[in-house]
């Protein structure tokens, strides 16, 4: 079944909706921006202003140079979920390389960085509509119910992470479609409005005295002695440390950096303000959901439980709402018929890093720390990482993690453009179809 409509609609993030958090923290002023600092930190997402915060009040004198505006790359462009991702490690593969004690560290330590989230969001009194709602994960394919239930029962061996098996009988308790064959809630998850987050973080940073300077591209970073010149376009700032924190967005001035993550565009819509039977039609409890797609696909309705907002990987190139709003329309449309004369009123874009290990990575290398590969989990991976990677800058014991001792692999003739992605895409899109 396809979509009947042909929405108008905004091609802004539905979360900026509300442009008072689009709004600048501080002007680029030229004269504002010192000759010498003890961190500079290159991007202003999650990760970046998550780590400022954590240096600025340790005492270090910090500055955040974002490219673009703070925060409108993928931060503001998700889907707001939170929850451990325990799916996205590749337990098996990982086990197979690295050992399954060093994979149970990590497993163990992603629940950490969910909960350290959640109590910081509460501590810091953080207004950015945090919902422990719950999940719902579908099996898209009968066989898939079986393996929902063999991870579950697997992950509850390692940590301590409730999960509750859901008969296709019963499912219409979670979901409002015949699209699944059952599946399991993971009643501890949760969702956010992730552009209020990060307005949160950003505002927590400025009092704790970080600069952050946005439209202030870095163009190169040199190492001189005992300190790194940062070259941006209009000047250089000296500083002692460096971070790099650019995700999917980094750029070709970091190109050992870019070799090994690969931005993959992730797209969503949000549907036009819907009758509250209608929402529910569709999410009865107001949860989170997925499905076992290789191709992802993810909704939830909006803090106010007034929209259903869908997401899942975006097709063709570079950002065309005009592709990637009709696909997720009629994939939403096919898995809830009652939405098929539903209007959209936003369709946005952004890129989600993922690592050829599907792990995320933390470390140094070329005299620079990073933080980066969240493989699209990143609301509650980026920001755990960037406290992280900052408590690495300070030599604290706390800042070591599970995951220092990944290696950040690339492969041979990759640049950093994922040229293999649309093979990648057909293969899945076929195993999707045959419900491999």
């Amino acid at each position: 079944m396809l979509a009947k409509n042909r929405s108008t609609y905004s091609n802004m993030p539905y979360w900026l909706a509300d442009t008072s958090l689009a709004s600048k923290i501080h002007s680029n002023a030229r004269f504002e921006i010192p000759q010498k600092v003890d961190v500079v930190i290159v991007g202003g997402g999650f990760t970046g202003i998550s780590a400022s915060i954590t240096l600025a009040r340790a005492g270090l004198k910090v500055v955040v140079l974002e490219g673009g505006r703070l925060g409108e790359g993928a931060s503001c462009r998700n889907g707001g979920l939170l929850g451990p991702s325990f799916s996205k490690l590749g337990v098996e593969g990982l086990e197979r390389q690295y050992g399954r004690d060093s994979v149970h560290s990590t497993i163990k330590e992603s629940l950490v960085a969910f909960n350290w989230l959640v109590d910081f969001i509460k501590e810091e009194q953080i207004d950015c509509d945090l919902s422990l709602c719950g999940r719902f994960r579908g099996a898209s394919h009968p066989s898939h119910y079986a393996d929902l239930i063999e991870q579950a029962e697997a992950l509850a061996k390692v940590v301590d992470f409730p999960a509750i098996a859901v008969s296709r009988q019963d499912q219409f308790q979670e979901v409002g479609s015949n699209a699944y064959y059952g599946g399991v809630v993971y009643p501890t998850d949760g969702t956010l409005q992730p552009a209020k987050l990060h307005r949160g973080l950003c505002q927590i940073a400025q009092q704790a005295g970080v600069l952050m300077l946005e439209h202030t591209m870095v163009r190169g970073v040199t190492k001189q002695g005992n300190h790194h010149q940062v070259q941006y376009d209009g000047g250089m700032i000296n500083a002692d440390q460096v971070i790099i924190a650019t995700n999917g967005y980094t750029g070709n001035e970091f190109g050992k950096f870019k070799r090994r993550v690969i931005p993959i565009r992730s797209a969503m819509i949000a549907t036009e303000e819907l009758p509250e039977s209608l929402v529910r039609s569709v999410s009865p409890k107001l949860r989170a959901h997925g499905g076992t797609e290789r191709l992802v696909a993810y909704y939830r309705p909006s803090p106010d439980g007034k929209r259903i907002l869908f997401g899942g990987r975006a097709f063709g190139k570079g950002d065309q709402p005009q592709l990637y709003s009709k696909y997720l329309q009629d994939f939403m449309i096919r898995t809830f018929p009652q939405l098929q004369e539903t209007k959209i009123d936003y369709a946005w874009s952004g890129y989600v890093a993922y690592t050829f290990d599907h792990v995320p990575h933390i470390g140094k290398m070329d005299n620079m720390h990073y933080a980066m590969g969240y493989c699209g989990s990143g609301v509650g991976r980026a920001n755990y990482f960037g406290r992280k990677i900052a408590q690495q800058v300070l030599n604290l014991t706390e800042g070591k993690t599970s995951f220092d001792d990944f290696p950040f692999k690339t492969r041979p003739l990759y640049t950093g453009k994922p040229w293999f992605l649309p093979a990648i895409m057909k293969w899945h899109d076929f195993a999707d179809r045959r419900g491999w």
